[in-house]
């Protein structure tokens, strides 16, 4: 098993890891990699299991939280990092607010964007399971993977509704990682968990960033607001009006600065 990561700035400064989710790469944090690293710090840019130039391993079992988080741990064993600044957008936000959870030690802080607190994403009620009706979808091997794609990606473009589908698209078609993309929620989002009880974790210790923006398609808001009832570090929400889901390449600047402000807080 195989996760490449991009190592960029002085391995000597504070590290900040930023972890990607469906259906990205790396490159959704390329507009902050740079500002990052120019503030003092080295900045770990994986390509999460399941995409671009890391293995794809085909079974459903592995792609669970716990062997995401262990690529997390193992990324920063192998980079010598002890203690990170944590960030997450989409499903990386789902694995950093797990790894912040199990490993605190190793976590300096946390900042998650658009998805909340597992717990408070479980606890949202109705009006969140309505918006992310398409992960029931995606538990049909096959069928899920043609709908995205079929009639030159309609269904990806227009509902789904990535600002940069063509790229998207086309890293998906090239490196195969639609098929182990969508595994990410067979593996953790089962049809019988729509009616179990909310988890219950340990609370998060770490001084945490929370972002949501209105215009997201898959989150309310109350998911985000609500994870602050599961952190006992200092937790601060930030609301960005007009956006939708993909903030870090449709707010840019604003996701850098909302970043930097965070980690300079400490």
């Amino acid at each position: 098993m195989e996760v490449v990561v991009d190592d960029h700035g002085d391995p000597r400064n504070e590290a900040v890891l930023l972890l990607h989710g469906f259906p990205d790469t790396a490159d959704l944090w390329r507009h902050q990699v740079d500002p990052l690293v120019e503030a003092g710090y080295r900045v770990l840019v994986p390509d999460m299991r399941g995409y671009g130039r890391s293995s794809k391993p085909d079974a459903i079992s592995n792609y669970t939280i716990a062997e995401l988080v262990g690529d997390v741990v193992a990324i920063l064993d192998a980079a010598g990092v002890s203690r990170v600044h944590l960030v997450g957008h989409d499903w990386g936000a789902n694995v950093a607010w797990a790894t912040a959870t199990f490993f605190p030690d190793r976590i300096a802080s946390l900042a998650a964007f658009s998805v909340g607190h597992p717990t408070a994403f479980a606890s949202a009620g109705a009006a969140q399971q309505v918006k992310i009706w398409y992960t029931l979808l995606f538990q049909f091997e096959g069928v899920a993977e043609e709908w995205l794609t079929k009639n030159d990606g309609e269904n990806f473009r227009g509902w789904f509704g990535h600002p940069e589908a063509d790229r998207v698209l086309s890293h998906l078609d090239r490196d195969g990682s639609l098929r182990t993309g969508i595994h990410w929620y067979r593996a953790n989002l089962k049809p019988a968990q729509w009616n179990a009880p909310a988890p219950v974790l340990p609370n998060v210790k770490a001084r945490t960033l929370g972002v949501w923006s209105t215009l997201d398609h898959a989150l309310t808001e109350t998911q985000m607001v609500d994870s602050a009832n599961y952190v006992d570090g200092a937790f601060t929400y930030k609301r960005v009006e007009g956006a939708g889901h993909w903030l870090p390449v449709e707010r840019p600047r604003e996701v850098t600065e909302l970043l930097l402000a965070h980690l300079q807080e400490g």
